[in-house]
């Protein structure tokens, strides 16, 4: 314990620094960017698709199968709002500790 209220001011920066960096981390990693895509490109991966569809097509039996996409859709939308608040916190912790380690008075 002594060596915390010693190094108080070290430590409060350092994990201030920290939080500060992995929410920028986060927020410009885990997000995603919109990318700029031709028509061109967007009719190419239609065909590529259409064409894997036929040449993969065989006559069988179809079974059914539950539709499980709303999970899915519903799990990455949590997903993208648990790291939206993990860079809020993230970085509003570490604006907290870099504060407290400046404003704190030294008691000698």
């Amino acid at each position: 314990m002594e060596f915390f209220f010693k190094y108080k001011i070290v430590i409060l920066r350092s994990i201030g620094a920290f939080l500060l960096i992995l929410g920028f981390v986060v927020h410009f990693w885990a997000m995603p960017k919109t990318v700029a895509v031709s028509a061109n490109d967007i009719a190419a991966a239609n065909v590529a698709r259409m064409e894997a569809s036929i040449s993969g097509h065989k006559k069988s039996t179809k079974t059914t199968k539950p539709n499980m996409s709303h999970f899915s859709k519903s799990l990455a939308s949590k997903q993208q709002k648990q790291l939206e608040y993990l860079t809020i916190f993230a970085m509003i912790f570490g604006v907290l500790f870099l504060a407290y380690s400046f404003l704190k008075k030294e008691n000698d």
